[in-house]
């Protein structure tokens, strides 16, 4: 008897050994998994072809997108456009997994093809848009997850910062990741969308983010309390953190989202 118990106690405890592990790493948060974001520009000639890329996103790319896990999809227009603005489209992707399945998914989707033909089947000789600039960015480490601001009135600011190195690249987004420059445009209430480090597109290596604000004057109001900011000061005191280093051009491209923009 005491030969059975002995062995049943080690069978039940080499178990338990093996089993709470297991159940322990199926228990545990899954880990943060940084986002895709793919950024489209469409340069177009004329509004019948800002109706037809404007259409397709919104009755056909949008609905599709989101039944596959998209959870947004950002449309804009240029706030001070120099002749036929252009579109900017922002995807959101869980994964770049995700972005490939994505991919996949629509070229079968009939239901789509079928209302996005007038888009993608466009004749040469009237085409849908004259060219596309595409990029694909990961999101920061300090800002995995896009954050879609509050549906109302408001204008949006697209930045990106060229470095002429990977190396001065990979410094500038240290300061955002690591010593807490993305926690300062939260405070000040930028209202940050994204951040990205494009890892295929033109223009590299760069970083580019969304940031967004009532109106222009609040804008200015921002951007004034953030050059003023000690703890901003501080960072961008560091020899090794300054610009001159880091980056050597910086664009910025006001946008007015679209009604059925997402973002």
């Amino acid at each position: 008897m005491k030969r059975r118990s002995f062995i049943k106690s080690s069978v039940l405890t080499g178990v338990t050994a093996s089993i709470l592990p297991a159940m322990s790493q199926a228990t545990e948060a899954p880990a943060t998994t940084a986002e895709y974001y793919e950024l489209r520009v469409y340069s177009l000639t004329n509004g019948i072809q800002q109706k037809l890329v404007e259409d397709y996103w919104k009755d056909a790319a949008i609905p599709a997108m989101n039944h596959l896990g998209v959870k947004h999809v950002g449309v804009f227009t240029e706030m001070n456009p120099t002749g036929q603005t252009q579109l900017y489209i922002l995807v959101q992707y869980n994964s770049l997994a995700h972005y490939s399945s994505v991919a996949d998914a629509l070229e079968k989707d009939q239901a789509y093809q079928t209302k996005a033909s007038l888009y993608l089947n466009a004749p040469a000789t009237a085409p849908a848009y004259e060219r596309i600039a595409s990029s694909l960015m990961k999101a920061f480490t300090h800002m995995p997850h896009l954050e879609a601001p509050e549906k109302k009135t408001r204008v949006f600011e697209l930045r990106q910062y060229q470095s002429a190195s990977e190396a001065a690249g990979k410094k500038k987004i240290e300061m955002f990741n690591n010593q807490g420059e993305i926690d300062i445009f939260k405070r000040l209430g930028f209202a940050p969308v994204f951040w990205g480090e494009t890892v295929i597109g033109n223009q590299r290596p760069n970083l580019t983010y969304m940031v967004t604000f009532d109106d222009m004057d609040a804008k200015a109001a921002h951007w004034k309390a953030f050059v003023s900011d000690p703890q901003w000061k501080k960072i961008s005191a560091v020899p090794e953190y300054a610009d001159a280093l880091l980056v050597n051009k910086i664009t910025s491209t006001m946008l007015v989202p679209t009604d059925y923009s997402q973002i």
